[in-house]
């Protein structure tokens, strides 16, 4: 049986995240979350590739396009990417089926996202980064170490 056999033409399940830089208001956001085809990829390894992620989304239906999150300081994965499909229901069988699997040793969450834009693979952390990395007090081989708050002590 194929994904797509399976998939429910209802899944629009929009989680409580907001992007708090989106230009608009929350209904407008909430409308573009609930067409889209582009879902954010978080908790990645600083070490997974864009062609691990190919493999990994392109099961689900023809990935369009993967902008990789970088550190905007030194340029360097920094643990999260948007994934880009052609059609909503590609999109909605990956957030069924691949949010929360495992890619290079970690557990993945996918979740909607209103449409890259240039800018965006940056992270918005005060290192460069992404933020919660910045407080994160455990250590995390995948993801650089200790927290950067944590290294300054």
């Amino acid at each position: 049986m194929s994904l797509s056999a399976l998939r429910s033409d209802s899944y629009v399940e929009l989680s409580q995240y907001r992007d708090q830089h989106f230009r608009g208001n929350r209904s407008d956001q909430e409308k573009l979350l609930k067409q889209s085809c582009t879902l954010y990829v978080g908790n990645l390894s600083f070490y997974t590739t864009e062609e691990q992620i190919h493999e990994l989304f392109s099961k689900s239906g023809d990935v369009k396009k993967i902008v990789m999150g970088l550190d905007k300081v030194k340029k360097t994965a920094c643990g999260f990417c948007f994934v880009e499909y052609y059609t909503r229901a590609d999109s909605e069988n990956a957030m069924r089926y691949i949010n929360g699997t495992r890619l290079d040793d970690r557990i993945i969450r996918t979740d909607w996202d209103a449409g890259f834009k240039e800018g965006r693979q940056y992270g918005r952390g005060k290192s460069g980064g992404q933020v919660r990395d910045e407080y994160r007090k455990d250590y995390d081989a995948g993801r650089g170490g200790y927290g950067k708050v944590v290294q300054t002590f």
